[in-house]
């Protein structure tokens, strides 16, 4: 069945006003049929589509589109503090945007039922809304919050201890009444509370819960942390059944351990990491044949050894998915005796491996490998900082460690080819800053430093990389079940946006979008080197790109332009490395049975899913965890003048972000020398009378005016804007889509999301998307079985 361009046009129409009926009069003033042909072609359009079951008539005498339910969708809400949410309902499918008044009785998280009662605009991307109808699964089950308490009166009048105030994405009027059932904490008290009644209709800010745990009295040292742990559900101590486990598990190796496993211990192989790193889970070995090509062994800790399939430790690992690092404390995947102990490869300590040992010519071409078991001896702990001083010549380092100065220099030329190898494919460098909070022993924030990233931490990244693709590489070569760390192509939409957005900077992004290379992106960074919208153009590129994620499917890595890429590297800290450390294992032993490669099939694909949520949890609990410090941080600020960048513009202001990374917002309401309008395509600011321009990557001073360290929010004043020279002028669009004035963001925490700094949303997708998958899972499924 085929539509022609009108009546195509014309379902758009109703689809787009799904709940409106609309006489036939009514259309023809819409699309101007008024005439006798043209109202004839509109009555026949319209009973074609009746015949064809996508109009109905109601009322009798209007149409509408027909109310059926694939109209209904069931998934996930994902609520905002400012009322309104979003329902992630298919992947590859536009997320629906839930208006304040359509959320129901929902909860961030809950399982829902929703009517889409609009359709994404095809040429915008925006406007798909939907209304929740039903809640299938209430998922939070316990909330974390302060107790505030009632006097003894409050208490006898209500039958209420008092109420919390629940962290998270809750507006400001949602409270939970405390049942005196449980625990009666003291008046500002962070608390666990159980669920009892959850939101209806009639009250959608009102539930009633009994205290379960006190965490501790708000201003108590760690309390706070302790609190976002809770609040993402993220467990902190371990079972007693898995440290009874872990206490079992010898501190020194077995002689039997080493049967079948290559033995290393006389080779010199060393570690390179942070200087507080505990967690030491990878080691190198590096020799330079006489033909010029390299013999890289990266030898990673056999954590499967000790953790065995199915046990209480391995059962607590695959919940917890990584370990989660929050500024002054390390929440490990597996207990300490074992991350910290036998498992990590400390130096003159016989520690159980798995080496993936290369081969590499000059080009950094792998052209020979194994992968094996072995048992290694670190002879050396070394720290990047060490490790730079000895590539930078600095001779008291280079005589201290004399042993290994040659083949820390070969190290630094190897990753040179490496790195160059990489570029010329296409890979994209993010090299974004990154902060490092330093606390007091009590948790306080003393500093905010800038991490350097030099020759060291950068070799140890490119032996990794490398050792990730030639495992990947084998195991898809061998067409067996496997876990993968996957990158797609970037969503359409959002490269459209991005190609427009650059425009401004004088760059044009040739060629088919929706397709685009990375080395093409590669090319757009190349071009803003050294300008001063360097980092802008390279943070909104990253905006732009699909999230990393694991998968049984072999899609590669578009970021790294690798075809082949697993996370095999850090099985201490994550647990897919775990998993392919264990599938290794396995098929080092013998090819398996069909009966076995479906079983995994079947496994495989849950744990994949599994680790990226946790993954994605452990990220959004660092990002809360670093918005508080760096807000208690600028407490003290207020009223201090700092120069700074701009690092977004909104609808609703301008953020800015400090040289330490520390962001604040100078608010819309603020700049009073003029009347601003938003232009969203470029993200400018443009003044209407005066003709002042706001971008992205402009150099302001600013002034702290406040700081909110429970809404994590820092407010800055403009004091003066440096002009940006080469720019193309930006004239703002006059036509507003009204949609488009309702659903963009009106906060900061919307915008944060829209950004990708909080949980992403978006509203602008390309209806294409699943279809698109679906032929994706396809291919690679062939290309997984017979490449």
């Amino acid at each position: 069945m085929s539509l022609t361009s009108f009546e195509q046009e014309l379902l758009a129409f109703f689809r787009a006003n799904q709940e409106t009926g609309f006489t036939i009069n009514q259309l023809a003033t819409e699309f101007k049929m008024q005439g006798v042909k043209k109202y004839k072609k509109l009555v026949k359009a319209i009973t074609f589509l009746q015949h064809i079951q996508e109009v109905e008539m109601v009322n009798g005498n209007k149409f509408r589109s027909v109310q059926t339910s694939h109209n209904l969708v069931t998934g996930t809400f994902r609520a905002n503090n400012k009322g309104f949410g979003f329902i992630t309902y298919e992947e590859g499918e536009p997320d629906l945007f839930v208006p304040p008044t359509n959320t129901g009785a929902a909860m961030n998280g809950d399982i829902v039922e929703a009517q889409i009662i609009k359709q994404v605009d095809p040429e915008t991307g925006k406007g798909s809304e939907a209304m929740v109808t039903k809640v299938i699964e209430r998922v939070t089950k316990q909330m974390v919050g302060e107790f505030f308490s009632y006097n003894q009166d409050e208490r006898e009048q209500t039958g209420y201890l008092g109420y919390i105030v629940p962290q998270g994405e809750y507006g400001e009027e949602v409270k939970i009444m405390v049942l005196p059932e449980g625990i009666h904490p003291a008046d500002h008290t962070i608390c666990i509370i159980k669920i009892k009644e959850y939101p209806t209709t009639d009250n959608p800010n009102l539930l009633t819960g009994l205290v379960s745990k006190e965490i501790g009295h708000r201003d108590a040292p760690g309390v706070d942390i302790l609190a976002i742990l809770f609040q993402f559900g993220i467990p902190h101590e371990f079972p007693e059944n898995v440290i009874a486990e872990a206490e079992a598990v010898p501190q020194e190796i077995d002689p039997k351990d080493l049967e079948g496993r290559r033995d290393l211990r006389n080779e010199l192989i060393i570690t390179i990491d942070g200087a507080d790193a505990k967690d030491l889970d990878d080691a190198i070995s590096l020799e330079k044949n006489d033909d010029g090509t390299f013999q890289l062994g990266v030898h990673i800790a056999d954590v499967s050894h000790y953790v065995k399939e199915g046990s209480a430790i391995d059962r607590e690992a695959f919940e917890r998915g990584t370990s989660v690092y929050l500024t002054d404390r390390v929440v490990p995947m597996l207990p300490q005796r074992l991350s910290n102990g036998i498992c990590s490869l400390h130096a003159n300590e016989d520690r159980l491996t798995l080496t993936c040992d290369m081969k590499i010519d000059t080009r950094g071409e792998v052209i020979d490998y194994e992968i094996y078991p072995s048992v290694i001896n670190s002879s050396y702990r070394m720290t990047y900082d060490a490790v730079n001083k000895m590539i930078d010549g600095d001779d008291v380092t280079n005589r201290e460690f004399s042993e290994i100065s040659e083949m820390v220099q070969e190290m630094a030329e190897l990753h040179h080819i490496l790195e160059t190898k990489r570029t010329n494919r296409g890979a994209l460098n993010f090299d974004a800053p990154e902060a490092k909070i330093i606390v007091d022993e009590e948790g306080h924030p003393l500093d905010i430093q800038l991490r350097a990233r030099y020759t060291g931490e950068r070799l140890i990244e490119s032996f990794m990389l490398c050792a990730n693709e030639t495992v990947a590489y084998e195991y898809t070569k061998r067409q067996l079940p496997f876990v993968y760390r996957i990158h797609e192509q970037p969503k359409e939409e959002k490269m459209l946006r991005f190609a427009e957005f650059v425009t401004s900077f004088g760059m044009v992004l040739r060629g088919n979008v929706a397709q685009i290379e990375p080395r093409q992106l590669q090319q757009a960074l190349k071009a803003v080197e050294g300008e001063p919208f360097e980092q802008v153009v390279s943070t909104m590129m990253l905006r732009s790109m699909q999230q990393a994620k694991y998968s049984d499917l072999p899609a590669g890595h578009y970021g790294l332009a690798a075809e082949d890429y697993t996370h095999f590297t850090s099985p201490i800290r994550r647990y897919p490395d775990l998993m392919v450390h264990r599938l290794i294992h396995r098929y080092l032993v013998n090819q398996p049975s069909a009966k076995e490669i479906e079983k995994l099939e079947e496994k495989l694909p849950g744990i994949a899913e599994h680790a990226s949520k946790m993954e994605r949890r452990a990220v959004d609990a660092e990002r809360e965890t670093d918005a508080l410090k760096k807000t208690e941080y600028m407490m003290d600020k207020v009223g201090e003048q700092y120069e700074g960048m701009i690092s977004s513009i909104t609808s609703f202001g301008i953020f800015v972000q400090l040289p330490n990374t520390v962001e604040g917002l100078i608010s819309l309401k603020d700049l009073d020398d003029d009347y601003y309008e938003f232009n969203p395509q470029h993200m400018v600011l443009i003044g209407r009378n005066r003709g002042n321009i706001y971008r992205i990557g402009q150099k302001v001073t600013i002034e702290v005016t406040a700081v909110d360290i429970d809404e994590r929010n820092i407010d800055f004043k403009l004091i003066k804007a440096e002009p940006m020279e080469g720019l193309r002028p930006i004239s703002l669009s006059k036509q507003k889509s009204k949609k488009d004035k309702n659903n963009r963001p009106k906060s900061k925490k919307d915008f944060q999301r829209a950004t990708g700094r909080e949980k992403a949303y978006s509203k602008s997708k390309n209806s294409k998307n699943k279809a698109s998958k679906s032929s994706a899972e396809k291919s690679f499924k062939i290309r997984k079985r017979g490449r």
